[in-house]
């Protein structure tokens, strides 16, 4: 009987998704309790999407923050957490600064945009946003944490959620303490979309979350002159692997010097351009988890 019961465990663990608030099976890792974090009592938030990639500097920040800003335009009240502790880059692209203020009832109050955009980062957190987070996993995890816990965010429609790269704490700490309505994934025209796929959506399988689909970035260039589209990483394998997992290839989105610029001067809300609609579009369709709430 004994070794029947170890059997037992063991099958059940090998199903295991290391998502406990939504298992049914009985195995000795699960969970007592969930392990989703309370949103801040003063909040609510109609839908949590994460926007994440399997490696770095594919763009998973102005996918972001194009994403919120189209949003935003839509009429709904949108906010970014930006939760890349170690390199948080939102703040720049909407050209705000300083230090959010204390919540009167206790919390934090996240900075807003020109437009109405509420963004919580590390680096309005910061007296000299030049100063290195050289903090261990565990303290920007719980960072995190509490950007969903203390941050009063009031009413908000969409909540954009720029993870840092890979598969490690903090996407870990978002996957697991947020309930999120899907993912979207971002990823560049190179050999190596293969391999960035792949980690996001083994991750999100894992972890049981929602993909929504994929976003390939500095997919070409467009001649100034002649308007040809010139493809500098040769030709993009993204549809050959989004097919692979089933997942709709969403937006393409140009080396558009207009909107570097624009991030640099903190103007991102001016820029005018359909590259993101689709995403927006998806998002909008994405049914709601629920659960979020207080």
């Amino acid at each position: 009987m004994s070794e029947e019961k170890n059997e037992n465990a063991n099958n059940a663990e090998a199903e295991c998704t290391h998502d406990c608030s939504t298992c049914s099976l009985n195995c000795s890792s699960k969970e007592k309790t969930s392990l989703l974090e309370p949103l801040n009592q003063y909040s609510r938030v109609g839908k949590a999407i994460a926007v994440v990639s399997g490696k770095g500097g594919v763009g998973k920040s102005l996918v972001s923050c194009l994403v919120a800003t189209e949003l935003s335009r839509r009429n709904q009240k949108v906010a970014i957490m930006d939760a890349d502790i170690t390199g948080p880059s939102v703040p720049k692209a909407f050209g705000l600064s300083g230090l959010c203020e204390q919540a009167p009832l206790g919390g934090i109050m996240p900075m807003k945009t020109k437009t109405g955009i509420e963004v919580m980062s590390v680096n309005l957190l910061l007296e000299d946003v030049e100063t290195p987070v050289v903090w261990r996993g565990p303290v920007i995890a719980g960072t995190v944490k509490q950007f969903w816990t203390d941050v009063v965010w009031g009413d908000v429609d969409t909540m954009v959620i720029d993870c840092p790269p890979g598969t490690g704490d903090v996407p870990l700490t978002i996957f697991q303490s947020i309930k999120l309505d899907g993912i979207i994934i971002v990823t560049s025209p190179q050999d190596l979309v293969s391999l960035i796929v792949k980690k996001a959506v083994n991750m999100a399988k894992l972890m049981n979350v929602p993909i929504i689909g994929i976003v390939e970035n500095m997919s070409y260039v467009k001649c100034p002159d002649c308007g040809k589209e010139i493809k500098i990483y040769g030709d993009s394998k993204t549809d050959e692997v989004a097919a692979q997992f089933g997942i709709p290839v969403l937006a393409r989105i140009p080396i558009d010097p207009k909107l570097t610029a624009l991030c640099d001067k903190g103007l991102m809300e001016l820029f005018e351009n359909d590259y993101i609609n689709g995403v927006a579009d998806a998002i909008e369709a994405q049914p709601s988890v629920g659960g979020k709430n207080n």
